[in-house]
């Protein structure tokens, strides 16, 4: 008798309430568009099975797997500031969990596997280009070491999904820590359904924080947790210049990890406004806001577990302000270190503000004149080696603003006493070299949709899941686009 190709142990979905049971929509005709076979062994899967016909029709939805107890996830969400008290899982599956080789409960699964109770109208389903879009962006973010949902298999479907036009159809797998969101716990609160609220902290405190177990006050310490991981989590977007594009309660975890790669992309010129986002008319979700957005929708979870905190209702307010308010001191602790780090500077507290300041004069300089925010870090590398022009090139004709700020970084790490070549080799591996340029993301994508041709994603994902070595073979994919290329982009959610 043949093993199951996951061993599912499904905690979600034994929670009574928080979920509805369902199956995913079969499909004509799947065709293998990725594997992961890295993170199918991490997970201690069998690599070679799921590659199996068999495995492909678990993919694509068409046979549920020995052990599955496929459910449709509950949540509610601020969608850009408005509140709709039922979203859920509208073209998605939790299929179950597994236990990874580290002992970690890890979920799977499945995004356009058809419509649910929780659709809404929609077709549930999802096309080739966003869901190979999750695969390049999520992948390229582990590899630079941001917390994400991972991608473990996209399968095209062999249908025609209706958008602005007809597209091919794909089935994403996904991989988290848990689909457990901002938007979950709102779902209940919504309701007053304050023993859900209870039921579904005690699982994430017992999955995400299993120390806090049993603690009466665990609760709260559980908040806290919460909001030190999203701040550091944001601080880590904000040193590669990530933008999520839609930062909804509902894409929140409170795992830490990002999810949902819907309109996301990465800057190039830096400026703290950009948006990309074709839904975000107003930039409530640019990259500069990102921070007082994450500590917003963190005060909207506070709120769903204020009865949790204490009986007494200006008490429970009064402990949930204080660890609010928190988030502002982790973030920035975080980004000044993050930043450090791009800069090849080791400190303590007493650099702090000279150390901020010298980030800072370098940012403002960045958006003045329109340099690059990724090759703006990581060739500062080569005034260390001696090629000083390497970074000049990025500024043009406008070189010479940046000298005094040249010789005071160079002063600052004159002082710390290091040869320069450790100093250089420490930002390199730091300030990746490659991340997935949206011209590059777009010309991958519209290959893979317009004729089936993979050739393009897969070079480009094999480029961002190594983004800190230099190769001249790859050279030309570390450049930005030219300006007919950014004009105007704008990136879509998919739905």
């Amino acid at each position: 008798m043949s093993s199951p190709l996951f061993p599912f142990d499904n905690a979600y979905a034994r929670l009574d309430g928080l979920s509805v049971p369902w199956q995913p929509a079969a499909v004509p005709a799947p065709r293998w568009l990725h594997l992961n076979r890295g993170l199918a062994d991490e997970l201690g899967l069998d690599a070679e099975a799921l590659a199996s016909d068999d495995g492909l029709a678990v993919f694509a939805g068409n046979r549920v797997p020995e052990g599955a107890q496929p459910v449709a996830q509950a949540y509610a969400g601020h969608q850009f500031g408005g509140f709709s008290p039922q979203l859920g899982d509208g073209r998605a599956l939790l299929l179950g969990e597994v236990i990874d080789r580290q002992g970690r409960r890890r979920d799977i699964a499945f995004k356009g596997s058809g419509r649910t109770p929780f659709s809404r109208g929609g077709d549930g389903k999802a096309a080739v280009g966003p869901v190979l879009r999750e695969v390049l962006i999520s992948e390229a973010m582990h590899a630079l070491g941001i917390p994400t949902t991972r991608a473990l298999a996209a399968v095209a479907t062999g249908e025609t999904i209706r958008r602005e036009r007809p597209l091919p159809g794909a089935v994403l797998t996904r991989v988290a820590a848990s689909h457990i969101r901002v938007g979950t716990f709102q779902f209940f609160a919504a309701r007053s359904d304050t023993e859900r609220v209870r039921l579904l902290a005690d699982h994430a405190i017992g999955r995400h924080d299993p120390a806090l177990v049993g603690r009466e006050d665990r609760f709260l310490a559980f908040y806290e947790a919460v909001v030190q991981r999203q701040a550091r989590l944001v601080a880590q977007w904000m040193s590669v210049g990530f933008i999520h594009g839609v930062m909804n309660t509902d894409n929140m975890t409170v795992s830490g990890e990002t999810i949902d790669y819907g309109p996301c992309a990465f800057l190039e010129p830096y400026d703290p406004q950009t948006v990309f986002s074709s839904i975000d008319t107003h930039g409530r979700y640019a990259f500069g806001n990102q921070p007082g957005i994450a500590q917003w929708n963190l005060a909207r979870l506070a709120e769903t577990l204020l009865p949790l905190f204490h009986a007494d209702e200006e008490q429970a307010l009064a402990a949930a302000t204080r660890a609010l308010e928190g988030f502002a001191g982790h973030f920035d602790r975080h980004w000044l270190n993050l930043h450090r780090l791009k800069l090849g500077l080791r400190g303590d507290a007493a650099d702090d503000e000279a150390d901020r300041a010298l980030v800072n004069s370098l940012l403002q300089l960045m958006h003045g004149h329109r340099a690059d925010f990724t090759l703006g870090f990581r060739r500062l590398s080569s005034v260390l080696r001696g090629a000083l022009q390497d970074w000049l090139a990025l500024w043009g004709d406008q070189h010479a603003a940046t000298g005094d700020w040249l010789a005071r970084w160079q002063q600052r790490v004159d002082a710390q006493g290091e040869p320069a070549h450790d100093v250089a080799a420490r930002m390199d591996a730091t300030n990746p070299l490659f991340i997935p340029r949206n011209h590059l993301v777009e010309n991958a994508l519209e290959a893979a949709t317009e004729s089936g041709d993979l050739r393009a994603f897969e070079r480009l994902l094999t480029i961002v899941t190594d983004p800190y070595t230099e190769r001249s073979d790859d050279a030309p994919a570390a450049l930005p686009g030219t300006p007919e290329q950014t004009q105007g982009y704008r990136t879509f959610c998919g739905t």
